[in-house]
């Protein structure tokens, strides 16, 4: 036995009793304090929450926040609780609505809705401590105001059972709270992944809760991990430059961002850019701005006009300054709505009727860089004994990065040609029923109808070597298209693209883009073959063809030149003779879904 491995083997039972009570192993803290410390209320006075009984240094429990948060919604008559969905383990989800008219919420067109989700990362709670005072400074406060021309959802958790599996050793990254939740739902599933393909329970219960409310904005609250800086709150949504939704991005970047930043300054904390570094041993390389696809909250709000900012409140900064922090970027939202939610009406009724020829699918990173002032900690590079690896050690210490390269992603990668209609057969059921879920307006053929259609054929394609979200994705797929004319029979369904969430209909079922039913694997079927041939039968059949036409043989010979494998393999080479014949199965690796172009 080596010298090390008693050392590593008492470490390993030592680590999670000293974790109990500390997170001394985390780079140093710069010292911080701030106006927003005075929003905290003190244990004897009214309404204090659990969280503020411990000084913000823990969460409480499931039942305990549904507890507070009941008597909370009793003792108002600005609050509302509501089950909108349950847990794969079979918890309530709750949603809370606040307005002053609760019975009318989102019917008021031109009064604008904000909904706030906490917990789909339930070992980033921040934003259910944060809610929970914010509501009852509210009710029980001098903060009514903020519901005076704009209405309330906040889901104080949205993965219960992840929330359940409490631990003080779930986040070594993270300094607090001091029990934290599981990142992953009770399934595996991270439902900050979900959103296009919509697998978990607790993610179909919020497209539900969506659809029928349609929030005008949306914040979804997390922790970061990864480099230290001195940011303590940072967030972000696509931007103008490459949003879906361009009249929602520019309100965000002109309208929100300006407010909340000048906000959470006042209030003595840092807000910054969400970004990450280039190279996380070299910071003077750059950081990268990120553009989300739709399985993310961010670019699934983008590509369905809900403009939507994910929040990523920094790891290593704690949690009493974290929530306090979200606390403030909260209740200025709400504020920045009563004053200028009507014009935000404005810009997502924009992208919703707009109708453009063109849709980016992907974008990547610019090799052109911006520029930013960066407000990081200085950090060494050192060696480790362990790994035999070096590795990055944060000082603690503000040091600013002037003028560090910005690379963002908003080169477009992939880009489609927005179709007229999608054609779904109707045996693919998941597929429907999802789109449904998205609530993407569909229609089934009452009776035969002859189409012009694009039908697509997977020319080359490669599964991911293990699961992703409990899914075989696509990593690599490309495609040949003929263009034919199909008699469609009664119960085909058409997704039209000329309608309101049309832009969120080319994200599912174009096969090419990296959040398509496709890509996640919805359709395994069409990469099966179920009939095959026997030598005694084809043997003849080749024979007969080659007679019937000669011109197969000099194929067949310029093929056998070209392809070693084939050479090489027996069956190959009947199956190649196979592909020519009426016996082969025509609907091998055809996309199911038709495109009208």
């Amino acid at each position: 036995m080596s010298k090390l491995l008693p050392l590593l083997l008492a470490t390993s039972i030592l680590l999670p009793a000293r974790a109990q009570t500390t997170t001394d192993w985390l780079p140093p803290l710069p010292a911080w304090q701030g106006n927003s410390e005075a929003l905290i209320k003190s244990k004897g006075q009214p309404w204090v929450t659990p969280a503020e009984l411990t000084g913000l240094s823990d969460s409480p429990d499931y039942a305990a926040t549904l507890k507070y948060l009941s008597a909370l919604v009793d003792s108002s008559d600005l609050l509302m609780l509501q089950q909108f969905g349950v847990s794969a383990q079979g918890r309530p989800l709750y949603v809370v609505k606040a307005s002053r008219a609760l019975h009318k919420i989102a019917q008021n067109p031109q009064r604008p809705l904000l909904l706030v989700q906490a917990g789909i990362h339930s070992g980033e709670i921040d934003g259910k401590d944060a809610g929970l005072m914010l509501l009852r400074d509210i009710t029980q406060g001098d903060k009514a105001h903020l519901l005076a021309n704009a209405d309330l959802l906040f889901i104080p958790v949205l993965s219960a059972d992840g929330h359940e599996r409490r631990s003080k050793t779930n986040r070594m990254n993270q300094r607090g709270p001091l029990q934290q939740g599981w990142r992953s739902t009770a399934q595996n599933l991270n439902l900050n992944r979900d959103y296009a393909k919509a697998d978990a329970p607790e993610m179909q219960a919020l497209l539900a809760l969506i659809n029928r409310y349609q929030p005008d904005l949306y914040i979804d609250v997390h922790v970061t991990d990864g480099e230290d800086y001195q940011y303590d709150i940072t967030y972000g949504f696509n931007e103008p430059f490459a949003a879906i939704s361009a009249n929602g991005a520019s309100w965000l970047a002109k309208l929100y961002r300006p407010a909340v930043d000048a906000a959470l300054i006042q209030a003595g904390h840092i807000p910054g850019p969400l970004v990450f570094g280039v190279d996380s041993k070299d910071f003077s390389k750059g950081i990268s701005g990120w553009t989300a696809s739709p399985r993310f909250s961010n670019g699934y709000g983008d590509v369905r006009h809900l403009p939507t900012v994910l929040v990523e409140n920094h790891s290593l900064k704690p949690y009493r300054q974290r929530v306090l922090g979200t606390y403030v970027l909260l209740e200025q939202s709400l504020k920045l709505l009563n004053e200028q939610g009507k014009a935000l009406i404005l810009a997502r009724q924009a992208d919703l009727q707009a109708r453009p020829k063109r849709m980016a699918l992907s974008f990547k990173a610019s090799e052109q860089a911006d520029f930013i002032d960066f407000k990081g900690i200085s950090y060494e590079v050192r060696q480790s004994a362990i790994s035999g690896d070096s590795y990055v050690s944060w000082t603690g210490k503000p040091q600013l990065y002037p003028q560090l390269p910005l690379y963002w992603d908003k080169v477009v990668d992939k880009e489609v040609a927005i179709p007229q209609a999608y054609w779904i057969p109707p045996e693919q059921h998941s597929v429907i029923q999802r789109l449904k879920l998205h609530g993407i307006e569909l229609s089934v053929l009452d009776k035969a109808q002859k189409v012009t259609v694009q039908q697509l054929s997977a020319t080359a394609y490669k599964f991911a070597d293990k699961p992703f979200e409990s899914r075989l994705m696509l990593t690599e797929a490309t495609f040949s298209r003929v263009t034919q004319n199909r008699n469609l029979a009664a119960g085909w369904v058409k997704v039209s693209t000329d309608q309101p969430l049309g832009r969120l209909a080319v994200a599912l079922l174009e096969p090419t883009a990296p959040d398509s039913f496709f890509s996640w694997g919805f359709f395994p079927g069409m990469f099966e073959r179920t009939e095959y041939f026997e030598p005694y039968a084809i043997e003849p059949l080749i024979a007969q063809m080659l007679a019937e036409q000669p011109e197969l043989q000099q194929q067949f010979d310029q093929a056998l030149a070209q392809d070693e494998a084939l050479r090489a393999n027996p069956r190959e080479r009947y199956n190649w003779f196979y592909r020519q014949m009426p016996f082969y199965d025509r609907q091998y690796l055809k996309y199911p879904v038709l495109i009208e172009p």
